[in-house]
């Protein structure tokens, strides 16, 4: 959410923001609304006025001038009631407009209209070169009987998973590095729901807009949250902290949820796109500095890209253009990772600088150095998200017997083991 105040003084910057994301919003409606409030405001403020000044006058009033001004009262305030109903349709119009309004995308963003148009910025490992015909990591996980895809499919449905075995250890290791890696580099390490309010997916900024990705428990105000982002964003609703107590870093791992609406034929096949998953979640929350944010942006980035190098895996990492980069965000980086079998480099974290934004939304306040409320900043960043992490891991790690060799890094949870599985061809 942007202030109102900085929409009615740079109507031309939030306009052009909400062309280049591609988010249906009528600025000028907006302002149309917000200049009605104000005046609808004023009338009953005067109104209040005045009936105020007339209740003064009735006491000390002459007997034959009572009556008159008893009934002035009595019409004012029946003219206040009138107006109520079209002060709070302005008002609860105002706030879902105002739901809607999309952040500044950073000046350095380029402007596109989706995925296709963002810009690459830099590539990082060496690519795998095999000397065999490598394996997707589907047929890697079923020729180890590491995986059974049709006996989940009947419990749960398309797009369910099933590990076994090694896989199973192997996926615990990745989550335990990464909570130990980012727990040494100062976060704290938060186990939290996957259930959360409607309110905390607003103040988060998925709703509205993507409410058809969410799942929703019958009978119950609950919902099942995409990323712990959400559940986190909100621990701090409506407080207002102290400057000392910032920045607050946070790992947090949740179960994750999402429907996939949208995605029909996309990546049906594997660990790509699953409906739950498990998600190491990296969040911040820091003063109001647009400095201070970017500083932790490469910070929040450079420990994502450090676990991918600890993991010996190939990736890049791209700029999100204006089209892709989601309405709360000021500027967004995706971090996408070789998959040998498709020849290609998939998403794996996309780190996130909302500025204000979500702030606004949760109502959470600091005192800053001079003693002045002002609204924090947030960012976020995906630590790991299993299992589609196991997709290039395996994929890349694979040897030519079907055993999957173990980077360093994760060979200490996985009781030392430098390679898993057992020859299958």
């Amino acid at each position: 959410m942007l202030d109102l105040k900085f929409i009615r003084e740079n109507a031309g910057a939030v306009r052009h923001a909400a062309q280049v994301k591609g988010v249906d919003i009528d600025i000028d409606d907006l302002l149309r609304v917000d200049r009605e409030l104000v005046d609808l405001k004023q009338r009953v403020e005067a109104m209040q006025a005045e009936r105020n000044a007339n209740a003064k006058l009735v006491p000390k009033a002459a007997p034959d001038e009572r009556a008159a001004l008893i009934q002035k009262g009595k019409d004012l305030a029946e003219e206040l009631r009138g107006l109520e109903p079209a002060l709070r349709a302005h008002e609860d119009t105002l706030k879902v407009m105002l739901l809607r309004v999309p952040n500044i995308p950073h000046a350095s963003v380029p402007v596109g209209k989706d995925d296709s148009e963002n810009v690459e910025l830099r590539r990082e490992g060496v690519l795998p070169t095999f000397d065999f015909t490598p394996l997707d990591h589907v047929d890697l996980l079923e020729k180890q009987g590491w995986s059974d895809p049709e006996r989940v499919a009947r419990v749960s449905g398309s797009r369910s998973y099933l590990l076994k075995g090694e896989a199973v250890m192997l996926e615990m290791a990745v989550l335990m590095f990464a909570m130990d890696f980012l727990s040494g580099r100062g976060f704290t390490p938060l186990s939290t729901t996957a259930l959360a309010r409607p309110d905390a997916f607003v103040g988060s900024g998925h709703f509205p807009g993507g409410e058809d990705q969410v799942y929703k428990i019958e009978g119950d105000e609950l919902m099942l949250a995409g990323t712990a982002e959400v559940p986190v964003n909100s621990l701090y609703a409506g407080e207002q902290l102290q400057h000392e107590q910032l920045p607050i870093t946070f790992a947090a791992i949740s179960a994750a949820f999402r429907s996939e609406a949208g995605s029909a034929g996309r990546d049906v096949r594997g660990l790509i796109r699953v409906h739950e998953f498990r998600k190491v979640e990296q969040y911040v929350l820091c003063e109001a500095s647009e400095e201070v944010g970017l500083e932790w942006f490469a910070k929040i980035l450079g420990n994502a890209e450090a676990l991918l190098a600890a993991l010996e895996l190939p990736y890049r990492v791209m700029q999100n253009c204006t089209g892709d980069m989601g309405a709360g965000k000021v500027l967004m980086y995706d971090i996408e990772t070789w998959v040998p079998s498709e020849q290609v480099y998939r998403e794996t974290h996309s780190c996130s600088y909302l500025g204000d934004w979500q702030a606004r939304r949760t109502g959470l306040r600091y005192r800053d150095a001079g003693g002045k409320l002002v609204f924090a900043h947030t960012l976020n960043n995906t630590g790991v998200a299993a299992p589609r992490i196991l997709v290039p891991l395996l994929e890349n790690h694979q040897q030519a017997d079907g055993t999957i060799r173990i980077p360093a890094a994760l060979r200490p949870y996985l009781g030392g083991k430098e390679v898993i599985g057992q020859p299958v061809r």
